[in-house]
């Protein structure tokens, strides 16, 4: 399938399961499209980053809620190694070993809860990385091609979202209402976003994941879409400073 084609099946998947919320397009809604179509019996998504503590956004069931928990909490599992690695991490039988994976806890506690297979995606846009995408399966389970590109889709539709929303600096979702946004408009604000964290990598003198960081603590800090901050910064009217706070300003220059 052409990825165009796969990508506009999976953001409508996902937005039917919106519109059955009765809500704007949120991950949530990623996790449980990705369930309804993959041979998958749950999903969870779990905002991750180098610089500040990780944090599970969100889960299908009982089970997927705790292998989010159980990853974070130790350290370990195929959701850590997915995003250190920045590469898909499918694992069809927990019960097989294979002799780079050391999880030993994390298995033994993955199979007790009642997981068999696990297939964890990295959130990834560029440089930015704000997660990962865990699918789980309670019995042996082989994704052929078709099913992994569009797990891949649903992990692209995820970062997008996830991206978009204001978040704080530990990953957790702000407490306001978001205001309606579509689909269409996703991939412009995206651009933007990765645009402002370039230009924040000169003013700061950091990389691009730290300079991220700041970009979403000062929205989080004044309330502000993510999005809305970007523009801000890339229009010039928002330059941050080293050592001071950041400068607003309503002229271009």
């Amino acid at each position: 399938m052409e990825p165009d084609r796969r990508s506009d099946r999976i953001r409508m998947l996902v937005a039917e399961q919106a519109v059955r919320r009765g809500a704007r397009v949120g991950v949530v809604d990623v996790c449980t499209a990705a369930v309804a179509a993959l041979p998958v019996g749950g999903a969870g998504l779990s905002a991750m980053s180098r610089t500040a503590a990780s944090h599970p956004l969100c889960s299908t069931d009982d089970i997927s809620e705790q292998l989010e928990e159980l990853q974070l909490t130790l350290g370990e599992g195929p959701c850590v190694d997915a995003f250190v690695s920045g590469s898909a991490v499918l694992r069809p039988d927990l019960l097989t070993a294979r002799p780079q994976d050391h999880w030993t806890v994390f298995t033994d506690a993955a199979l007790l809860a009642g997981a068999r297979a696990v297939f964890s995606l990295p959130l990834q846009k560029g440089a930015i990385s704000p997660g990962v995408l865990d699918l789980y399966a309670d019995v042996p389970t082989v994704l052929d091609a078709e099913e992994l590109a569009d797990a891949l889709a649903f992990a692209d539709l995820a970062t997008l979202l996830l991206l978009d929303t204001r978040i704080d600096e530990t990953g957790a979702p702000g407490d306001g209402p978001m205001p309606d946004r579509g689909f269409e408009d996703l991939s412009t604000y995206r651009a933007e976003i990765d645009q402002a964290s370039g230009m924040l990598t000169v003013q700061l003198g950091v990389g691009v994941e730290e300079a991220f960081v700041r970009l979403r603590a000062h929205a989080y800090a004044r309330g502000r879409r993510l999005a809305d901050v970007a523009a801000d910064v890339v229009a010039r009217r928002l330059r941050f400073s080293p050592d001071n706070e950041p400068e607003q300003s309503d002229e271009q220059i």
